[in-house]
């Protein structure tokens, strides 16, 4: 229970809120009773101040103590403190409970001279707070002033307001930091149960996002985690289908043919073993094509890379292809700038990326129809299309036709295309090159597929041939 994330939360909150009030609570408690005794001190000095320089006054009306009496009395009731005044034989000459008058202040300590013209003419003595019984104190004695229990006093009962407020403030931290750190850790507590869920295979789990703070991040981050795990789960199934698929139809008719020479069903003539050796090297170009779109995923794919003109690669690759044109009776065209500047690639692999999209094109172009090849500079890069005259391409494909073995002809048959795996082989080896490759079609009037090639810092040119020719 102690190690859980909530409790420590808790804890901490706790902790923090502890520290807090008692430092709030220590500094209200020092300031208050400073500035409290500072006040009472300085009220008390200036009480001092105001009653003797009234007995100087009053002395100095009547020449004597004739109306001190009556000043002490109604200062007592303004003030509510015992006021005594004495003379300079140290008899009392007005007492504010008159008790004291005409009694020696022998005994009285302290008390403040009351001064007239540079003069002193009496005592004044001052108790706060605190009146004699009627009896009066003993004989030279007037207690204390109660100041200081009076400052106590009010200082208890700050410092229990004090701790009340911080009792009730601690309280309501700790319910409110309750409902808080549940409402914090109710999402963390979703996310490991859905993490957990996803350890035992339910890649369908999902979160709910109910905010958009970290957590809320967190959560979206997990959902889409979770989405690619899918994904990914269902590309390695589709991948196996599709692998055994692929292996299956050659070695079937291998070994179709095999059993039917062995049974005396077919001849063992030149036709057949050529039948035998296409199926053979079908199934030799698809594991090799695995092998290499494995390398490429992987990151182990090697680049001969050196400056290379693209107009030759180009060229170069519409002569290849041009007998499988000619074969479905469509034009190659090519559509090059008079200059084009060397590129650092490996000229093998481009070849292949425009093999594979020229054969792509002329699979899906009808017979009187058109592909065309081009490439232009572009900023910091060249870009080079394979354009065709064909079907087109549905929307809802165009996302996933680099994906491995998606096809868009749902019958996978030969005639419509190769493995499914061309196109994403195209990809790793464009992105190795540090470009990007993507597809715009419009069904019914045909597709481009473009790539992209970073150009090095200086970029020299060489003419190519004619802007645009047939092949």
């Amino acid at each position: 229970m102690i190690h859980s994330l909530w409790v420590r939360l808790l804890m901490a909150f706790m902790l923090v809120l502890g520290v807090l009030l008692a430092g709030v609570s220590v500094f209200v408690s020092q300031n208050t009773t400073s500035e409290f005794r500072g006040y009472v001190e300085r009220r008390s000095e200036g009480d001092f101040r105001r009653l003797v320089g009234g007995m100087s006054r009053i002395y100095g009306e009547s020449q004597g103590w004739s109306g001190a009496q009556g000043y002490v009395e109604r200062m007592a009731q303004f003030t509510g403190e015992h006021i005594v005044v004495a003379d300079t034989r140290g008899v009392v000459v007005a007492d504010s409970q008159g008790n004291l008058t005409g009694q020696s202040a022998a005994g009285l300590p302290g008390g403040e001279p009351i001064i007239y013209r540079e003069a002193t003419v009496g005592r004044l003595y001052l108790n706060l707070g605190q009146s004699p019984s009627a009896s009066g104190p003993p004989r030279g004695f007037l207690p204390p002033p109660p100041t200081e229990e009076g400052a106590v006093a009010f200082l208890a009962a700050v410092n229990r307001s004090l701790l009340l407020s911080a009792g009730v403030a601690t309280l309501l931290a700790l319910g409110l930091t309750l409902v808080l750190s549940r409402r914090i850790l109710g999402p963390v507590e979703a996310l490991t149960s859905a993490a957990r869920a996803l350890e035992r295979g339910n890649l369908a789990q999902r979160v709910e996002v109910t905010s958009q703070d970290e957590v809320g991040e967190l959560a979206k981050a997990f959902n889409s985690m979770a989405g690619s795990l899918a994904r990914n789960e269902q590309l390695r199934k589709n991948m196996v289908t599709d692998v055994a698929h692929e292996l299956r139809t050659p070695l079937s008719n291998i070994r179709g043919y095999l059993e039917a020479m062995r049974d005396g069903v077919m001849p063992s003539d030149r036709q057949t073993l050529d039948s035998v050796h296409e199926e053979a090297v079908q199934l030799s170009r698809l594991v090799d094509d695995l092998q290499e779109l494995s390398m490429a995923e992987a990151g182990q794919l090697k680049l001969d890379r050196s400056p290379t003109d693209l107009a030759e690669v180009v060229d170069r690759n519409l002569r290849a292809s041009a007998a499988q044109a000619a074969a479905k009776g469509v034009s190659l065209e090519r559509d090059l700038p008079p200059e084009m500047p060397l590129v650092e690639m490996d000229p093998g692999r481009i070849g292949q990326v425009l093999r594979n999209l020229i054969s792509n094109a002329l699979g899906h172009t009808p017979a009187g129809g058109k592909v065309t090849v081009g490439a232009y500079r572009m900023g910091a890069e060249v870009q080079l299309w394979v354009a065709d005259t064909g079907s087109g391409i549905l929307p809802e494909h165009l996302p996933h036709i680099f994906e491995r073995f998606y096809r868009v002809d749902p019958s996978r048959t030969r005639s419509t295309g190769g493995s499914g795996i061309g196109l994403t082989i195209s990809r790793q080896l464009v992105e190795a090159h540090g470009g990007r490759i993507w597809a715009e079609s419009e069904p019914g009037s045909g597709s481009t597929f473009q790539f992209t090639l970073p150009l090095p810092a200086a970029t020299p040119t060489k003419k190519g041939a004619a802007a645009l020719h047939r092949v």
